[in-house]
């Protein structure tokens, strides 16, 4: 009981811990912040593995009611709009761009223009603002409320890359995943009715949630690799007029 106990405070702490970090936005390097916590956070899991026998346990049934971080508001939809300005207007970097998915963004509709924008690229047809339009007319948007003018507003007006709006998009949805995984975790260490078992493979669980965001990010901050080199082939020698044999008692000129 009292390890039990123990346990239960500890991820209970590191739980906590993974959810402030991920909301407190004056940490520099918040991104990178927030996954050497969750790193830590999966470190104790593997320690309360080897400390508490196997057991074919069931998930906790605790309710978890889910909470966003406060990294939505106006600058988050300020930067999904300029994302997708600055995609139609440069329609050819969206083929690197796979890492960032739909679900990533935090308004329906600025989804769903992603989405347009992706599949008009991927069936290799032109992108441009009326093209993204009839895209979305044939999807149901204007159905939806949304008048044409309004969405061609929405993408009227570019500025810098899509790849860094991308990346702030993405990053958002990361810290976003974190800490709901790190309230996820904290509400099972709460319930007194979870036994040590039912902790580990629940927070196992949930903190596998953030594995795809993880490595999406991954992908979308790393440096493209270098361009490999060609091989040199073997040397060639030079054409030159062809080199008779000497015959006995002639001398080589110089």
């Amino acid at each position: 009981m009292i390890r039990a106990d123990h346990t239960r405070r500890t991820l209970l702490m590191h739980a906590e811990r993974l959810a402030q970090t991920a909301a407190d936005t004056t940490l520099p390097d918040l991104a990178t912040t927030t996954l050497t916590q969750a790193d830590a956070l999966g470190q104790f899991l593997n320690t309360l593995a080897g400390q508490f026998a196997p057991h074919p346990g069931s998930l906790p049934r605790t309710l978890v009611h889910a909470i966003r971080a406060a990294h939505g508001g106006e600058e988050a939809l300020d930067e999904e709009q300029l994302l997708l300005s600055t995609a139609t207007a440069h329609p050819s970097t969206l083929k690197d761009m796979r890492w960032l998915l739909p679900d990533d963004f935090t308004l329906p509709l600025h989804s769903a223009l992603w989405q347009c924008l992706t599949t008009l690229v991927h069936n290799g047809e032109p992108v441009d603002r009326v093209t993204l339009l009839w895209e979305a007319q044939h999807r149901g948007l204007l159905a939806d409320g949304h008048g044409p003018d309004e969405l061609i507003d929405l993408v009227s007006a570019p500025v810098g890359s899509p790849e860094h709006w991308g990346e702030r998009v993405l990053q958002r949805a990361l810290l976003s995943r974190a800490f709901d995984v790190g309230t996820r975790i904290a509400a099972y260490a709460q319930d007194p009715a979870n036994t040590p078992h039912q902790l580990i493979t629940g927070s196992r669980r949930a903190l596998a949630d953030l594995t795809s965001l993880r490595t999406r990010w991954q992908r979308s901050t790393s440096p493209p690799p270098p361009a490999a080199r060609a091989p040199r082939g073997p040397a060639v020698a030079r054409a030159g007029p062809p080199v008779r044999a000497l015959t006995p008692g002639t001398r080589a000129l110089r």
